[in-house]
């Protein structure tokens, strides 16, 4: 089934929305101006609840189907935008100096939005849907904080669906996959401490600066010969700090990095491996070494019966040559991972065309697409509760 009709007539005034959003970017919780006008829109569209304050500034629209009470399943697009300085060049580009809609957010909001303008004017569908607007997507883990204030329970939720767009995909394709689709995304610190000293007698001290260069070729056969190829890792060394003089001898080093993997079982050894792999090098040279491994979001897991269906919908709503159902994996993080850790579900990309990539100052929506999620919202919610009578 195609784009939906009624969706396509209102892409306008849906786009309409996205620019405002992108004008007036809001970073983490601080996203007050965008919550305001996305409850004003659900208030108009007639939803039947709209609830403010979960998770500090999240916003939930409760949409009830004319076929009476059934399944409740909810559906999530995030609001918060980034710390970069745009340089699209648009007529609707940021007014905010500093801050972007550097990731789409703007635009998922935006189809979330029209999603709601329909169902409720149709109501075509039997149970409740429950639409999550939520802060703090960029590293503030907006979405546990929803949950944490009572999201599941309070509105009954049985499973969750999120989407994504993805710059390279063709625009309007969709991929989805069962499983690990978005990575666990960790941070650790190494503090090396030698002894320092004069450049020129280095063989007083314990020069840190070699250890560290040492350690950071190691590091890298953490993955390359110690986890299975088939199961996809990262280790990357990303910052080095060390030393403010010329023929000084540092006595501290300190590496930063990130580690990204696709299942539990990986993240712990990886975790457990870089911790004996360091201190193993550094008291080989008579140095000591702190590691400071900090988890952030978990791996986003679809679960499979839901990541089938919601391939399902989008060969609906797209057609079957434009679903991959075995779209690759994608080594960033997203805290979409929390609701799925709470209630089965799945994530799905949806493409954005040949647009720059994400997090960068030259990025854009693809105001294209709009119709295509928004049918796939749609579609969504009356394929999981049809009306049978």
């Amino acid at each position: 089934m195609p784009v939906i009709n009624r969706v396509a007539e209102f892409q306008r005034e849906i786009t309409e929305w996205r620019h405002d959003f992108h004008r007036n970017p809001e970073l983490l919780y601080d996203v007050n101006r965008t919550a305001a006008r996305v409850t004003e829109l659900l208030k108009t569209f007639g939803a039947d609840e709209v609830v403010t304050g979960i998770g500090r500034t999240g916003v939930v629209a409760v949409i009830r189907g004319r076929g009476g009470p059934g399944r409740t399943i909810g559906l999530r697009a995030d609001m918060d935008a980034l710390p970069i300085t745009e340089r699209t060049g648009r007529d609707y580009a940021s007014l905010n100096t500093g801050k972007m809609h550097a990731c789409g957010h703007d635009g998922h909001t935006a189809m979330l939005l029209g999603a709601a303008k329909y169902l409720c004017e149709t109501r075509n569908f039997a149970g409740t849907a429950v639409l999550i607007f939520q802060p703090a997507e960029e590293g503030g883990a907006g979405g546990r904080a929803m949950l944490q204030d009572g999201l599941v329970e309070r509105f009954g939720i049985e499973e969750f669906y999120g989407l994504h767009n993805l710059p390279g995909m063709p625009a309007g394709q969709f991929g989805v996959r069962p499983g690990g689709i978005m990575a666990a995304s960790d941070q650790f610190e190494i503090v090396i401490e030698g002894r320092g000293g004069h450049a020129a007698l280095p063989h007083n001290t314990i020069d840190p600066i070699p250890i560290a260069a040492q350690l950071i070729l190691a590091l890298q056969t953490v993955i390359s010969r110690n986890v299975d190829p088939m199961r996809e890792a990262v280790l990357s060394v990303t910052m080095i700090e060390a030393g403010q003089a010329f023929n000084v001898v540092p006595r501290v080093v300190k590496l930063t990095g990130t580690v990204r993997t696709l299942d539990e079982e990986v993240r712990n050894f990886v975790e457990g491996k870089l911790e004996s792999v360091t201190q193993g090098i550094v008291k080989t040279f008579g140095a000591t070494a702190a590691v400071n491994y900090r988890r952030g979001y978990p791996v986003t897991v679809n679960a499979e019966r839901q990541a089938a269906f919601a391939g399902a919908v989008a060969v609906d709503v797209a057609g079957p040559d434009r679903v991959d159902l075995g779209v690759d994996a994608m080594m960033g993080g997203e805290d979409f991972s929390y609701m799925l850790q709470a209630r089965p579900g799945a994530y799905i990309f949806l493409g954005n065309g040949d647009s720059t990539e994400l997090h960068t100052d030259t990025y854009d929506f693809n105001d294209e697409i709009i119709p295509t999620g928004v049918s796939y919202w749609v579609r969504l919610v009356e394929t999981a509760m049809p009306v049978t009578s």
